[in-house]
């Protein structure tokens, strides 16, 4: 049975990162294939995710300028792999926000906010990919990593068009009842053994 597997890279990497996980293209590709079972066979990985924010701001206290410059380069060294594709959405800095509320009376400091990122775009391609396989009939099963309920209607279409629909579960994930909704199978994937340096 050919599938393809979509990932929401921004909640892959929370959860990986929460279970004390290194994320990196080995990490995600070795995920990807793990989400796999029985008689599946992987058309392609398709990764969404955002490059980290390049550009400069001044801190919400002191007014110093800040400059947020990491590079995405791995994501470039992601899409090279085989049977996997990279697809960009875009981050945008929204400001700072306060680290904790209520706000301390307390003299703040810089340290006191963090920058605020919205990623914009992810979910609509995931919603596109998944339309278009379908209408394809590129594979027979979408196997799906996600927590976003905005993904519901691109399931519910999918499904429609007689694919299946498989929600891949996460260590420590507790899928909403929108996605189960529209999911044929919940399976529970556990993730590849590579663990943060002590």
């Amino acid at each position: 049975m050919r599938v393809a597997v979509l990932m929401d890279g921004g909640f892959c990497r929370v959860m990986a990162r929460v279970a004390g996980r290194t994320y990196n293209p080995d990490f995600i590709e070795a995920l990807a294939h793990r989400a796999l079972a029985g008689e599946e066979t992987l058309l392609r990985a398709l990764y969404y995710d955002c490059a980290p924010y390049q550009g400069r701001a001044r801190l919400p206290v002191s007014g110093d300028e800040v400059v947020f410059d990491a590079s995405g380069g791995w994501l470039d060294e992601l899409a090279r792999r085989d049977l996997i594709a990279v697809r960009r959405g875009v981050l945008k800095f929204r400001g700072f926000k306060p680290r904790r509320v209520p706000v301390s009376p307390r003299a703040l400091a810089d340290d006191d906010f963090r920058p605020d990122f919205e990623q914009k775009g992810v979910d609509m391609r995931i919603g596109l990919d998944m339309a278009v396989l379908s209408a394809k009939r590129a594979v027979e099963r979408i196997i799906l990593l996600t927590n976003d309920t905005d993904c519901a209607p691109a399931m519910k279409h999918v499904r429609k068009e007689g694919l299946q629909v498989v929600l891949a579960q996460l260590p420590g994930q507790s899928p909403p009842h929108e996605l189960l909704e529209h999911t044929d199978i919940c399976r529970a994937v556990t993730f590849p053994a590579t663990r943060i340096p002590d």
